[in-house]
């Protein structure tokens, strides 16, 4: 159902059901929850790589699941979109980067995968599509995060017409970060690791807080008062003095040795 495997520094989570293109149910969400929670608290974790078995990265929902949620009532329905709710957002704030492989189709719910993810590398003939008003229903669960990632107005575009778009579309909107050919993925994916790993492990998790709060409203007095007070308590900080130290004493910083 969902491989977790570790290795020097990152760790990569597969969706490994290729049966049904890795489409996802109460089962799925809840493991992958528990892994991306234990893999946030394991320090030897740097960095966090979201992938897919099989053809697909992610088809959406189960279909399976969908039957039985179409007989489920309103509070059985809420539970469950809750707990996909808490999913989304536990991949969204994890404290390492994360970065989404995506080697193929990617729909609905997986969209929302690509979206909350930090960085998203896919391969040019990946398929895309916010299927949801096809069926009668509203992709509100992740419009959070793909919004943010594509913008309103390309959202009222493909939540609308739920059209079917290309990785090179996903890459012009804003979804995928990057475009590489399938045979250079991983290889690409690599490259953006081998970044990561060079940055301080407390330093990447406050970046990621910091472009939080500087994204999520008007530039004001105390969010600037904010950004001050981050930098200040980021110097003082053992691995903001290990950073400045070794960079001036011209050698590594601790957490690359």
């Amino acid at each position: 159902m969902l491989k977790v495997e570790k290795s020097s520094g990152v760790a990569r989570l597969t969706l490994d059901r290729p049966e049904i293109r890795n489409a996802f149910d109460d089962a799925l969400i809840a493991a992958l929850t528990r892994a991306l929670r234990e893999v946030d608290a394991d320090a030897q974790v740097r960095a966090v790589v979201l992938g897919g078995s099989g053809p697909a990265f992610c088809a959406g929902a189960d279909l399976n699941w969908m039957k039985r949620m179409a007989g489920y009532g309103y509070e059985q329905n809420l539970a469950d979109a809750r707990a996909l709710a808490a999913m989304l957002k536990t991949l969204d704030r994890m404290k390492k980067p994360t970065i989404a492989r995506v080697h193929g189709p990617a729909f609905a719910g997986g969209v929302g995968l690509v979206a909350a993810c930090d960085i998203a590398v896919g391969v040019p003939e990946a398929k895309f599509c916010l299927s949801e008003a096809k069926l009668g229903l509203s992709p509100a669960t992740i419009s959070p995060y793909v919004v943010r990632a594509i913008g309103e107005r390309m959202s009222r575009r493909y939540f609308l017409t739920a059209e079917v778009f290309d990785g090179n579309e996903a890459y012009r909107i804003g979804l995928l970060t990057a475009v590489s050919p399938s045979e250079e993925l991983d290889g690409e994916i690599d490259k953006v690791l081998e970044h990561l790993l060079q940055g301080g492990p407390q330093s990447l998790s406050k970046i990621k807080d910091l472009i939080r709060l500087v994204s999520s409203g008007p530039l004001s007095d105390a969010m600037i008062e904010d950004t001050a007070q981050r930098i200040a308590e980021i110097r003082v900080s053992p691995e903001g003095r290990e950073g400045i130290a070794s960079f001036l004493e011209k050698r590594k910083p601790a957490w690359k040795r």
